[in-house]
This record gives structure tokens, C-alpha cells and sequence, in this order.
């Protein structure tokens, strides 16, 4: 039997100033962008019913930066992007 791999836990700070705690799910990359599937640190990677954010990343020098999709028409083709991965590795 495999043995499950720990996700990487993320601290970030929301528009609003709260501390978030975030598990690093998955980078995906998407017309030469990365970007970061993201589960609240507090739900199981496993439950279907977990929500998931996807935020854009950014490199800064050494520092990743985790960025809101405020444009639909990103956010939908990356979501696309996602859900057809997902349908090919099924």
C-alpha cells in the first residue's frame, strides 16, 4: 500500500487582513502561468466535497505570491484547463 504524502501547509493573509491557512494541493500550468490549487488547511484533500481555491502564483525573487483571479475569463480557462486534465487522467 502507498503511503500518503503530507501536503505542503501555506500561511497567506486574505484582502481583508485574516490569516489563512492553506494545504498546497497542486501547481498547475496554464498558457506559461503557473497557478496553485489550494484546499483550506483544515479540510481533508480526500473529502469530495472540499473546497478548493485557485489562485495565480507569481515568483518574486526567491518568494512566491499567491494572487486572486479577478478576471473571469482567466479564471474559467484555467478552470477548464483543470477539469480536462482531470477527464484525460481518468
Amino acid at each position: 500500500m502507498a503511503e500518503e504524502q503530507e501536503l505542503e501547509v501555506i500561511t497567506t493573509v486574505d484582502e481583508d487582513g485574516n490569516e489563512l491557512r492553506l494545504k498546497l494541493y497542486d501547481i498547475v500550468v496554464v498558457d506559461d502561468a503557473e497557478y496553485a490549487l489550494l484546499l483550506n488547511a483544515d479540510d481533508d484533500e480526500n473529502d469530495e466535497e472540499a473546497e478548493i481555491v485557485l489562485m495565480r502564483l507569481k515568483q518574486e525573487g526567491d518568494d512566491y505570491i499567491f494572487e486572486t483571479i479577478d478576471d473571469q475569463d482567466e479564471f474559467d480557462l484555467v478552470s477548464q484547463a483543470i477539469m480536462d486534465d482531470a477527464e484525460e487522467d481518468e
